[in-house]
């Protein structure tokens, strides 16, 4: 994969039992889709045995209930094919602390280690939509008219809108600032830049 271009990159969710693997919460749904040259050419989603009961508010929230994970394979396997699955490729997601903490903290039980790079849909988003109501993925969808199902808060689902967020930002680059093919890296100093800065910023490249 093109390691350079912001349209090539894996853009991936999970879904887990709450907020913070440091506090015991697991994974229980990673979904991905990995995207080559602005095509996605390639999807993963898993349901994953936490070892544990969710809460009924999970259960609701995600509408992946217990029955359902109590026949799916161990974190460790499913992370296991999962970084298998991302190689060192570039990564988004949507609120990406979040999922780069549950990541690692997956990896790290089955050893395993990412060496490539993060951005954040949302964070990026919230610089070049700043007009936008909120900058939740499902707002944003709604905003940018962006097509889908209806389906949230699953991860392959999210991981398919957060993918055509992500083309949709690129093709607004495109009108907006005449800037073809970004790089990865423009990306991520995009979501770094103050909200009162970035206009200046991309003008100037």
């Amino acid at each position: 994969m093109n390691h350079s271009s912001a349209n090539s990159v894996i853009i991936f969710d999970f879904e887990t039992t709450g907020l913070s693997p440091n506090q015991g919460d697991r994974a229980i749904e990673i979904g991905a889709v990995k995207l080559l040259n602005g095509v996605v050419v390639d999807t993963f989603q898993e349901l994953m045995n936490p070892g544990f009961n969710v809460s009924s508010f999970i259960e609701n929230y995600t509408g992946i209930s217990n029955a359902m994970l109590y026949s799916a394979p161990s974190c460790a396997e499913v992370m296991n094919r999962f970084a298998d699955f991302i190689g060192d490729d570039n990564l988004v997601a949507h609120n990406a602390s979040f999922d780069k903490r549950f990541l690692e903290a997956e990896f790290a039980l089955i050893n395993r280690k990412y060496k490539g790079q993060f951005a954040c849909s949302m964070l990026i988003a919230r610089r070049l939509y700043q007009e936008a109501p909120n900058h939740k993925l499902g707002g944003l969808v709604e905003f940018k008219q962006i097509e889908n199902d209806g389906t949230f808060h699953r991860a392959l689902a999210d991981s398919e809108m957060t993918a055509k967020l992500w083309l949709k930002m690129l093709e607004d680059m495109h009108d907006s600032y005449s800037i073809a093919d970004p790089s990865f890296k423009l990306m991520q100093q995009i979501s770094q830049k103050t909200k009162s800065g970035v206009k200046d910023f991309l003008d100037s490249l």
